[in-house]
């Protein structure tokens, strides 16, 4: 797996064995932050350069390093696993990353308050497991997600999870086996029943 595109373009980063954790493709990466930098989502933007960004279930932190990559300001890593955080940190160490990089170990159901909330939020929940719309509500209650948040939510493709209601999507996509979600919160609160 690699880096994509940017000043880090090309540049390997190291995956863990086995299956506990599912980085996104480079493809579905790709695809993703070809959006991102469009400007086809909100009035023209490239929403990836200057963003202060959350990267929540981090894993890898292949999401949020390659924001980093195409001109991003500082990106949260977010995850719960210590053999993940561990990996993670190699990773950022090894792309000389540690100044604009800030890991926490904690839970998105359960995050730690946020210094500001992020223009760029990343969720790549276990597939199956009914954790983005939780995630969702978690991270605005603590600061992370705003009404100016835009929210990228991976799901599995064939069967994508229940989005939180009170969000305006504005795009999806399918890649393979991953979906996407692009959204924001509508009116700049969620509702607190589930759509």
């Amino acid at each position: 797996m690699r880096i994509v595109a940017g000043q880090l373009r090309g540049r390997a980063l190291e995956t863990p064995k086995g299956h506990a954790v599912r980085p996104t493709s480079d493809r579905t990466r790709e695809a993703l932050f070809s959006i991102l930098e469009s400007g086809s989502l909100l009035d023209g933007r490239n929403l990836v350069r200057g963003a202060f960004v959350l990267d929540a279930f981090a894993g890898t932190g292949a999401l949020g390093l390659e924001a980093l990559s195409r001109g991003a300001a500082e990106c949260t890593f977010l995850d719960r696993d210590r053999d993940s955080l561990v990996l993670l940190r190699r990773n950022i160490t090894k792309l000389d990353l540690t100044a604009s990089c800030q890991v926490r170990e904690g839970d998105a159901l359960r995050p730690p308050a946020a210094r500001r909330a992020c223009g760029l939020v990343f969720l790549d929940p276990p597939y199956g497991k009914g954790l983005l719309a939780p995630a969702v509500e978690a991270l605005q209650t603590s600061g992370w997600i705003d009404g100016d948040s835009l929210i990228v939510m991976e799901t599995d493709g064939k069967h994508p999870e229940e989005l939180p209601g009170g969000l305006q999507v504005l795009d999806r996509r399918r890649y393979g086996k991953s979906g996407l979600v692009l959204a924001r919160l509508d009116s700049g609160r969620l509702d607190s029943r589930t759509a």
